[in-house]
């Protein structure tokens, strides 16, 4: 028999299952920081630098001890996470490297395919070894040390053919990211980037598939089939429907009450239930969120659990935004209650805030205005910003 789960404590699953739920000002020293991405599974990256780049900010909402140049040395020098792609580009625990191998040999024939329609005589496989090779004689690169002179730039739809070479390369595994150098990647063999035993690590497809599965379900404490092939893009919907229906043994089937009052049928660990079940309230203090925080990635989940609408607008033309280029949804306890467009403005050292909107039947109490202005403040204290600048008219 299925058991239900109300809309409140569904939230509450899952913000404790995204690590929304700790003490936000615990002190996180490096191994506590890379307990906290492993526990998360990733952090998407973003070159955007609004007010900060994304993943500093996903790690920030999470603990407000966090600054940004703590996560270079867990990446650069312990190796202890590596850059690649789940839904996007992320930082990985290197622990994982081996279960992406099997999405470094399903990608190449697709990425083969669709880059060789898309570079046409551009696309070179010839330069793909002679880059390999370059990089195994004299070390790790940017992709502008291989550029030729005669080659004019033109974004990421006109790649030379050296970056083509080197993008391959890393999207099959046999290069890695060393560092980043004003967010450039610089590239280097996989065996020189990622420690010796997880690059030697080999798994087999079940076991692949068992992992995938199972560590989305721990992470995301209720799903259905479709959203654990989603959460690292690694498996397919109909393998996390056949690994669902293996191991009915181990899984509840969960309803989880949506804000509109439907259920929704997911599943759950048997042996997890009574944690879940007794997951505990976030603090109370509200919080900014990244557009790419995991708790809002999968936007339909976000509208299903807490009745909140986003889709970031920097694609869309300015006079059709509805709110603005890049605007950070604000979390207060268990509920998402509005967004605020606020930007970085460096030279003068004042986060400019623009205008708030708060979610319809959210008052605009002086104790919650409060509470919106003290995260301001640390947000601009994270962000190395000396103020913040209400705009006139802010409020609305």
């Amino acid at each position: 028999m299925a058991i239900p789960i109300s809309n409140a404590h569904a939230r509450r699953i899952f913000m404790e299952r995204q690590a929304l739920s700790r003490p936000p000002q615990r002190s996180l020293g490096a191994a506590e920081l890379y307990q906290l991405i492993h526990d998360l599974g990733f952090v998407q990256l973003d070159s955007i630098q609004w007010v900060e780049r994304a993943h500093h900010h996903i790690l920030f909402t999470r603990n407000q001890t966090y600054r940004p140049d703590h996560l270079s040395p867990l990446v650069e020098r312990d190796r202890l996470l590596f850059e690649h792609w789940t839904h996007d580009a992320s930082f990985i625990p290197s622990a994982f490297f081996p279960y992406w191998k099997h999405r470094f040999a399903r990608e190449e024939a697709r990425i083969r395919a669709s880059w060789q329609k898309w570079q046409g005589d551009r696309f070179d496989e010839k330069s793909f070894e002679e880059t390999l090779s370059h990089i195994t004689e004299r070390g790790p690169l940017l992709a502008r040390d291989l550029k030729s002179d005669d080659h004019k730039s033109g974004g990421w739809w006109n790649w030379h053919p050296s970056k083509t070479a080197l993008e391959f390369l890393w999207h099959t595994g046999r290069l890695a990211i060393s560092a980043r150098e004003n967010f450039q990647k610089v590239y280097d063999l996989s065996e020189r980037v990622i420690p010796t035993e997880h690059h030697g690590a080999e798994v087999d497809h079940v076991t692949f598939v068992d992992w995938a599965c199972r560590e989305a379900l721990k992470r995301l404490g209720f799903a259905t089939h479709g959203e654990l092939a989603a959460f690292f893009d690694l498996v397919t919907p109909e393998e996390a429907k056949h690994w669902v229906s293996d191991h009915r043994d181990e899984l509840a089937e969960v309803l989880i009450e949506t804000v509109d009052g439907k259920p929704r049928a997911s599943f759950s660990f048997v042996a997890d239930l009574d944690r879940l079940l007794d997951a505990p309230e976030p603090p109370a203090r509200v919080r900014t969120l990244s557009p790419f925080d995991p708790l809002i990635r999968d936007r339909n989940r976000t509208e299903r659990l807490f009745g909140f609408f986003y889709r970031i607008e920097i694609y869309v033309p300015e006079p059709k935004r509805q709110y603005g280029y890049y605007v950070f949804p604000m979390l207060e306890g268990d509920r998402i209650i509005g967004r605020v467009d606020m930007k970085a403005d460096r030279k003068a050292g004042v986060l400019d805030v623009r205008r708030l909107w708060l979610e319809t039947g959210v008052r605009a109490s002086s104790g919650r205005i409060e509470k919106v202005e003290g995260e301001l403040a640390r947000v601009a204290r994270f962000a190395g910003l000396d103020s913040v600048r209400l705009q006139d008219g802010w409020l609305g």
